[in-house]
């Protein structure tokens, strides 16, 4: 992270200026606007809507230090409120166990259609008995077997 440096020049400020590959800014929802505040520069600006947000941050930052709006980069996060942190706490936990219990159920499909053929139906048979095509019976026993008629 470089610094940005201020240098007095005979009178005249003259900057030599070592720009920051990243700067940080931290949106937070204010009474009627989005209050963002880019810590490398410790000033704040406002947006009214979110999709102003990365605008107006890029804007102050050019502005504090004289430099282009599209000369560095730029990482936005959101504070949210800890009651919608918690709600999607719990919509991950819940598609986490979503992705289990979807696993497990494909790992007992597997298990099954393996049995029935390993006792001997034709794929077909056991295709009807599963409810799904006989190809994909193929599929979840995982053998390259001969087709028997019937």
């Amino acid at each position: 992270m470089a610094i940005v440096i201020f240098k007095e020049c005979e009178g005249e400020l003259g900057r030599l200026v070592a720009l920051m590959d990243t700067y940080h800014a931290r949106v937070e929802r204010g009474d009627r606007y989005w209050l963002v505040r880019v810590h490398e520069v410790d000033r704040w600006t406002q947006a009214r809507h979110l999709r102003e947000v990365e605008e107006m941050a890029r804007d102050l930052v050019a502005v504090m230090l004289e430099v282009d709006p599209n000369s560095f980069q730029l990482e936005v996060t959101y504070e949210l409120p800890d009651s919608v942190q918690r709600h999607l706490a719990e919509a991950d936990r819940l598609r986490r166990q979503s992705d289990a219990a979807k696993s497990a159920a494909a790992a007992e499909s597997r298990a099954a259609a393996r049995e029935l053929v390993e006792s001997g139906l034709p794929l077909r048979d056991a295709a009807q008995l599963l409810g799904v095509s006989y190809q994909r019976v193929h599929q979840l026993i995982g053998e390259d077997r001969p087709r028997k008629a019937g």
